[in-house]
């Protein structure tokens, strides 16, 4: 029996209506995904030997808006001297903690902080002093090689953009980033803090504030 124009004309509207509501859901599941998760692609090697340039990495955006970061998290943040760059770091002292690197180590309150996921100690001094309020101190894994909270010292909180939780690409990185609970060796960071004034005395200008160009960006795939 031939289809009315009555009975045609509904079937198209309903059509157009089941597609324009899956369009529209399609994008809500989108925009929804988009605003929990994002992928990012690692440019340099600050990051070495846990994250690779090149990498892909997924990176939570709503960890920290429920709750607090931890000492030992791999962050996505934006740049605190150009927020338009998006960097890779981990946090490695909280707000209210005093700080200090010598002879390699870094101290937190005095006391010597044990680091399994880095291979080459840092060669420079970092005095000691509080983090601010609302501020973290963060640090590359390759530590000679990382622009970051040794130069330019604090990272406020409002500039993390989130937790990387998944290596996805290339497949021989593909897995989930760990982020360790830290622990602290007992040990007088006074007596290594004498140390390291002899060691370091003649190499004030490790520091690497000559740093031209970071090289530890982490940058949204297009």
């Amino acid at each position: 029996m031939p289809i009315s124009p009555w009975s045609r004309g509904t079937l198209i509207k309903a059509a157009t209506r089941e597609i324009l509501e899956t369009a529209l859901l399609t994008l809500a599941i989108f925009f929804g995904v988009r605003l929990a998760v994002q992928n990012y692609r690692v440019e340099g090697f600050s990051m070495e030997p846990n994250l690779h340039t090149g990498q892909y990495i997924l990176v939570d955006k709503l960890s920290y808006l429920i709750g607090n970061p931890q000492r030992g998290d791999v962050v996505v943040m934006r740049f605190p001297l150009d927020p338009r760059r998006d960097f890779v770091k981990r946090i490695i002292a909280l707000p209210g903690e005093a700080v200090e690197v010598h002879n390699g180590t870094v101290f937190i309150n005095g006391a010597a902080l044990k680091e399994p996921y880095i291979k080459i100690t840092a060669s420079y001094r970092y005095e000691r002093k509080v983090v601010p309020e609302n501020d973290y101190f963060v640090l590359g894994d390759n530590r000679d090689n990382s622009h970051d909270s040794h130069i330019w010292d604090w990272l406020p909180r409002e500039y993390l953009i989130g937790k990387a939780r998944l290596s996805y690409w290339p497949t021989e990185y593909a897995g989930v980033i760990d982020h360790p609970v830290l622990e602290f060796v007992r040990a007088s960071a006074s007596y290594i803090f004498a140390d390291a004034r002899v060691a370091f005395a003649d190499d004030l200008t490790i520091s690497g504030s000559n740093m031209i160009e970071p090289d530890d960006v982490a940058s949204i795939p297009r």
